[in-house]
């Protein structure tokens, strides 16, 4: 792309960070609305998908730390490389934790509530999160942050996940299939752990010194 300026660089930091606290923001309460439904009705997609709103909130902060190290100017290269490399840790966790409690499910057949609550959360999420990721996603090649890049794919992993929870929720609440919701969850873990390795190898943005 052609050289950033640096009124475009600042410009961009300010777009960025009022994305940032948008998600954030959004985020707490998907958190909330998601871990509490999930655990009334008993279900670990919907639960696994409280806990990516979770770590969605830490990769905003993480990247908030990164945006705010543009007032000291200089190289961003090593704030970038460890708020990635956080990020990336952060789907890590997610996809062990969803993983097993998924198995488990299965294994023992446990059968979840019909959440009306969730669904409506995943449906709202699955409108939501694609364009803000798309504005992120913008944003990131300006700034020449690694860290902006991936936490926008995480908010593009969100909008799989609001898919793949809205889909084994919504098959439980029409069928009776409860078995739906544990392998909703194994999709959940998959798509954590593909992106984690992805975000961990990511290479740097080339503008990332232009700080």
């Amino acid at each position: 792309m052609a050289a950033v300026t640096h009124v475009e660089r600042q410009a961009a930091v300010r777009r960025a960070r009022l994305l940032n606290r948008f998600t954030i923001g959004w985020n707490v309460i998907e958190a909330v609305v998601a871990l509490s439904a999930g655990f009334v009705a008993g279900s670990v997609s919907l639960v696994g998908f409280g806990l990516d709103s979770c770590i969605e909130v830490s990769a905003s902060l993480i990247l908030a730390w990164r945006l705010h190290q543009e007032h000291a100017g200089g190289c961003m290269e090593d704030y970038d490389r460890r708020a990635t490399r956080a990020i990336a840790v952060s789907f890590a966790a997610l996809a062990v934790y969803v993983l097993a409690v998924a198995s488990r499910d299965l294994a023992t057949g446990a059968e979840p509530a019909v959440s009306v609550v969730g669904m409506v959360l995943a449906s709202l999420s699955l409108l939501l999160m694609p364009v803000l990721a798309r504005a992120k996603g913008r944003l990131a090649p300006i700034l020449g942050s690694r860290a902006a890049a991936s936490e926008a794919s995480q908010t593009r992993l969100c909008a799989m996940m609001s898919a793949v929870v809205l889909g084994g929720l919504a098959l439980n609440a029409a069928f009776g299939w409860w078995w739906a919701d544990p392998v909703a969850g194994l999709g959940i873990a998959t798509l954590a752990g593909v992106e984690a390795v992805r975000t961990w190898r990511a290479d740097r943005l080339e503008d990332t010194c232009c700080g």
